[in-house]
């Protein structure tokens, strides 16, 4: 499509007339609105005052309260949904003593030494000759030994009373 001058007339008394770019491209035909928007840039034509909004604000719906115990909103067919139940979490143990947790000579390792069964938490600081990793066998599922695990997995409600407590 070429901008004739007759076009180009007619697009620049839209654009002043307040027409979108997207109106403007219907009413000329075979032009997408952002050849017309890109038209308009080409021309230097100035952007439109915007139109002036009432001296009023617009009436704000009422939002209803929440309700107290909102139920979850489900849709389609629940038959083959996953039942939800809340999980209970046992009371934690005392952590023993850190210094108490003194890791064996034979059970530490270094990172080429570690399988799926040994412990993974790092002791130490990498980059010195004494790091190494725990090494003792792991929980299932877990990549940290039984006492490692307490550390490492905090349950929440002991995160939050901490956070509370600072």
């Amino acid at each position: 499509m070429n901008w004739t001058d007759e076009r180009v007339e007619l697009l620049k008394k839209l654009w002043s007339d307040g027409l979108s770019a997207s109106q403007i491209a219907a009413e000329l035909g075979g032009v997408t609105r952002n050849a017309v928007i890109g038209k308009v840039h080409r021309l230097g034509l100035s952007g439109r005052a915007k139109a002036v909004a009432s001296a009023a604000p617009r009436a704000r719906k009422p939002r209803p309260a929440p309700a107290a115990s909102m139920r979850p909103v489900v849709h389609g067919n629940t038959a083959l949904a996953p039942v939800i139940r809340p999980v209970i979490e046992p009371e934690p143990e005392e952590l023993p003593d850190p210094i108490a947790n003194v890791i064996p000579m034979a059970e530490r390792c270094t990172i080429l030494d570690l399988t799926e069964f040994t412990c993974r938490w790092p002791v130490g600081e990498p980059g010195k000759a004494d790091f190494f990793y725990c090494g003792s066998r792991t929980k299932t599922g877990l990549p940290y030994c039984a006492y490692h695990s307490r550390i490492a997995y905090q349950p929440v409600q002991d995160r939050n009373r901490r956070r509370v407590a600072r």
